[in-house]
């Protein structure tokens, strides 16, 4: 089976007419933001010095910007537009990563439908989360060809409906909003004819700079003037869980600054705000803690897969539920920022676990 990797490259462009591509020289900006050390960042990146520092000086000289501060004491430090750049990176990498990672796997799976014996892939649709990435990442393993990918809990519950996918992944909340997010999905449901398992117990919240410097500290205090967001896509469910909180505050969503700014992972959110362009999201413990951000809990959810009953015997469905039922994969989650694997994964009838008829 062939392996795909689709990576994102920028370009930069000078009023002269003058372009470089950016990847090596974030890559040695990063590594100098690290030791502090032009030597260091060269031999990480597998550069000669004289050929690092050749890649800087170019990009200084097309532009006519200062990239490095020195100093005897202090060493090497990144000015304020190299520290844009890097985070300009972040930001393209964690809004990109998931999406090219699942084109990566649909081309996975066209040529190797083309070139060999024509084996149809095992298709997961998922809301986004790093615990369903774990799953997937241990699922890609299998001999059998995986395709997955990263949609809206609603869009992934759709997709189940339809035939598009084989398993979703979508979360609801635990507590008094449970029952009004499920009545929410129970219309993309057949919850007599499928089944699910439980994957991971996670917490969501409120995402603020590093110090919070703007006293950030309850769901009301998004709708105050000095204070603008980042939001998730429609249909996600961390936009319904938002959403919910939102109305129970009594607050117009219109008169929230960046409402209607949507990501599509929570990675992409942390690092809107890690970046400046936003004071607060709203999203997982893991992608704040990712990049250096403060987080507030103000719920917890239940992460879950579900598939239709009938194809629970499949090889691929099997494959995953052992993988979900192992004691090496539930550590494997607990190691995650936000997450718990606390619940004993077993099948359950969809109908039974969400309380439908």
């Amino acid at each position: 089976m062939f392996k795909f990797a689709i990576r994102p490259e920028w370009v930069i462009s000078s009023k002269s007419g003058g372009a470089l591509s950016l990847p090596a020289v974030i890559g040695l900006l990063t590594e100098i933001d690290h030791s502090g050390n032009l030597v260091a960042a060269c031999k990480s990146q597998n550069l000669s010095y004289r050929h690092g520092w050749g890649i800087l000086r170019k990009f200084e000289e097309e532009f006519g910007i200062t990239l490095l501060i020195t100093s005897r004491r202090l060493g090497t430090k990144l000015t304020p537009f190299a520290q844009k750049l890097i985070w300009a990176n972040k930001r393209i990498e964690a809004r990109l990563a998931p999406t090219l990672e699942s084109l990566a796997s649909e081309l996975e799976r066209e040529i190797d439908f083309s070139l060999s014996q024509h084996q149809t892939p095992f298709r997961i649709h998922a809301s986004h989360g790093f615990a369903v990435a774990a799953l997937i990442k241990r699922l890609q393993t299998m001999a059998d060809p995986i395709e997955y990918k990263y949609e809206g809990s609603v869009e992934a519950l759709i997709s189940l409906g339809k035939g598009s996918c084989d398993v979703a992944g979508f979360h609801i909340p635990i507590g008094p909003l449970r029952d009004i997010v499920i009545k929410q999905y129970a219309k993309y449901l057949k919850p007599k004819e499928q089944r699910i398992i439980h994957l991971a117990i996670r917490t969501q919240g409120i995402i603020t700079a590093q110090g919070n410097p703007k006293n950030i500290h309850a769901i009301k205090d998004f709708a105050r003037e000095d204070v603008s967001i980042v939001n998730r896509q429609p249909f996600s469910g961390t936009r319904t869980l938002l959403d919910l909180l939102i109305q129970n505050e009594n607050i117009d969503s219109s008169k929230i600054k960046g409402y209607e700014t949507g990501e599509f992972t929570h990675a992409a959110v942390a690092a809107y705000i890690a970046s400046g362009m936003a004071d607060a999201g709203f999203g997982i413990e893991t992608g704040a803690r990712n990049f250096g951000l403060d987080f507030q809990p103000m719920a917890t959810e239940n992460y879950y897969m579900i598939f239709d009953a009938k194809s629970e015997k499949q090889p691929a469905i099997q494959e995953m539920l052992s993988i979900m039922q192992s004691k090496s994969f539930a550590d494997e989650v607990n190691q995650i920022a936000g997450y718990q694997c606390v619940h004993k994964s077993e099948i359950l009838r969809a109908n039974e676990e969400l309380g439908l008829k």
